[in-house]
């Protein structure tokens, strides 16, 4: 009889696969894959979907990040995307906030008139994944705000957007009077990275801004790029856009490296 372990024919890339998570030199039984990767791969095609699908807790996340202590308001709002469905199927919803909203930041801004402008707008949004949000929004928060605190930017209160798109963060900084607004979000899962968060940061918010506008930072989580780097390089842009007064195709990160990056050696050449 023949053994399990010789009916898989293995790949010769097989050493590259301790470089990447990606789903290469999987091997081989006859001409299909073998059970194990097949599997893997049907759970992560669930996980992605599961993500896409996941409802943001909004009351939880609202109260993580009161207990932060570094903003005295945290407010929850809705895109005009009444529920998932539409918001799937009518990106153009998911970019706008409801009347109600509308109305609610508004009111919001008017109790704040004692602040001349804000230097910066936070606006958390699910995207396509609320469990990115609700994994990485509050670490990456805590981590960005106690370096911006060091730069004495005022930060408007936090908003939270149900059924939010990344243009949704140029209707609330407008509402709001912020000069910046950087707006959290889920990515669109990978099939092996369900759990992203992205972060777009734009110049005078206003409605009918496109992307060229903005700087994004993306793969925030902790498999990808850390909370830490992340607002480092939050930081920089943050005083760079308030400084020169642009984001977008104008702003380039110039941050450095990450250190770690330059200890990996190089495999394709052989170092």
């Amino acid at each position: 009889m023949t053994k399990r372990s010789d009916t898989v024919v293995t790949n010769p890339w097989g050493m590259l696969r301790q470089f990447t998570p990606g789903r290469i030199a999987l091997g081989r039984t006859g001409i299909s894959l073998p059970t194990t990767p097949q599997l893997e791969f049907q759970l992560a095609h669930a996980r992605a979907r599961d993500a896409v699908h996941h409802e943001l807790n909004t009351g939880a996340l609202q109260e993580a990040i009161m207990q932060l202590q570094v903003v005295e308001q945290c407010v929850v709002v809705e895109s005009s995307a009444g529920n998932r469905a539409t918001y799937l199927q009518r990106p153009d919803l998911g970019r706008r906030i409801s009347s109600g909203s509308r109305e609610q930041l508004q009111l919001l801004a008017s109790q704040n008139m004692n602040v001349d402008s804000y230097d910066l707008a936070f606006v958390i949004a699910d995207g396509l994944s609320a469990l990115a949000v609700e994994t990485n929004a509050v670490p990456f928060l805590q981590a960005a705000l106690e370096i911006l605190e060091q730069g004495k930017f005022s930060v408007a209160p936090i908003t939270i957007v149900r059924q939010g798109r990344v243009a949704v963060g140029d209707e609330v900084g407008e509402l709001l009077g912020a000069k910046l607004v950087v707006v959290l979000i889920g990515e669109r899962p990978g099939l092996s990275s369900p759990d992203s968060m992205g972060l777009y940061m734009t110049w005078g918010p206003r409605v009918g801004l496109t992307d060229e506008s903005r700087n994004c930072i993306s793969n925030i989580r902790p498999a990808g790029l850390s909370y830490q780097e992340a607002a480092n390089k939050l930081s920089y842009l943050v005083g760079e856009a308030l400084r020169r007064g642009v984001t977008g195709v104008q702003l380039k990160d110039e941050t450095p490296a990450s250190q770690l990056a330059g200890r990996l050696s190089n495999f394709l050449l052989g170092s």
